[in-house]
């Protein structure tokens, strides 16, 4: 298999509410899409880099030119049986794990529909729907919170994260806990706190966490360790977790429970699924991380999701959460019970909205071979 043509198309699209975490606040998703044509077939991918490098090295613009300089060239002229053969013909390029992402995303997309298979067949996917949760940024006030998460409950959604930081963090979670009741219930830190900080976390131990995601530096694999020894509740890892061989290092320390996989940040569902498959040896469950993603990274999640260790809600919710309209037909939506549908058409297996596409795109730029 070939890849005949690779469009990359910068996008900007205003987000139905903005997002806050402990690194900042989001107001609209600049994002890059990638569409590969080869052999008659189109294919779709995303790349999760933000315009910010926060959560990430990796911003829009270092990811605009390493697809464009470095990427894309390599795989129009890389000749390929499997999409598992691209992540690894990318070795030359260090790091660049979501611009990597975008391309290997979309050859799972493109074989997937050469094959006449749903892209969760390909995957090795087993469910037919998957279970949704929700993750609530950082509020102005408890009663703003108090509000989100009672739609998002009334909606049907299976878990509720929530955002801490440092002065919204334990006495917040004991006010969700007392409103509430005994709901699935997680909070994420996105890197907020330190080692010095184990004894004030110790302290969410008394509500009954599905777990806490992400407390320290993302390089810190040690700390953690010593963490999760101090701390009743599961420690959930996600932006420490950028490789197999990481997700293997923070199982051997014991550093975490419980592994938030995000394709965007391992490189592609190839990388993913060894992670998964890691993570399900070591009877460790995984879930799915949520980037803020388009429709077309949203359904991507979604088929990765149908493996069989992704046992937890993701956060791979409704596409009106975010955006409106949305960049696919039929938009994701959420049932009644919080689950969403695997889609079971070729490839991702959801139509492309070309005009909504034209509509927000910022820059567009073609590699041929």
């Amino acid at each position: 298999m070939r890849v005949d043509r690779i469009e990359l198309r910068l996008l900007r699209l205003p987000l139905v509410h903005p997002f806050r975490t402990s690194f900042g606040r989001t107001d609209e998703k600049t994002f890059i899409l990638v569409r590969l044509l080869a052999g008659g077939l189109e294919a779709w991918g995303e790349c999760v880099a933000g315009a910010t490098p926060y959560y990430s090295a990796e911003t829009t613009v270092t990811a605009w030119h390493v697809l464009a300089e470095f990427l894309g060239p390599t795989l129009v002229g890389l000749d390929f049986g499997h999409p598992r053969e691209v992540f690894p013909a990318f070795h030359a390029v260090r790091g660049h794990n979501m611009a990597k992402a975008a391309l290997e995303m979309a050859t799972w997309d493109l074989y997937a529909r050469r094959e006449g298979q749903p892209l969760s067949g390909v995957l090795g996917g087993i469910r037919t729907r998957i279970a949704s949760g929700v993750s609530i940024g950082i509020q102005e006030s408890f009663d703003q919170l108090a509000a989100k998460i009672r739609a998002e409950l009334d909606a049907g959604y299976r878990r509720v994260k929530i955002k801490i930081e440092p002065g919204w963090d334990v006495d917040v979670v004991r006010r969700v806990r007392e409103r509430f009741g005994d709901i699935p219930l997680m909070v994420d830190a996105n890197a907020a706190y330190t080692l010095g900080d184990a004894d004030h976390l110790a302290a969410l131990d008394a509500f009954g966490l599905m777990m806490i995601e992400q407390p320290l530096d993302e390089d810190d694999l040690t700390d953690h360790a010593r963490l999760q020894r101090r701390l009743k509740t599961a420690i959930c890892l996600d932006e420490s977790i950028h490789s197999p061989r990481t997700a293997r290092d923070a199982i051997d320390a014991g550093a975490c429970r419980v592994v938030n996989i995000k394709p965007g940040r391992l490189g592609g569902f190839a990388e993913s699924i060894a992670v998964h498959d890691l993570c399900a040896a070591a009877g460790l469950p995984v879930w799915h991380g949520g980037m803020l993603e388009s429709g077309i990274g949203r359904v991507h999640n979604i088929h990765l999701s149908a493996l069989p260790n992704f046992t937890l809600p993701g956060d791979v919710a409704a596409s009106r959460r975010y955006f409106v309209p949305d960049l696919v037909e039929p938009a994701v939506e959420v049932a009644p019970d919080g689950t969403i549908v695997v889609p079971t058409g070729p490839g991702l297996g959801v139509e492309v909205d070309a005009d909504r596409i034209a509509r927000a795109t910022l820059r567009f730029e073609a590699l041929a071979r």
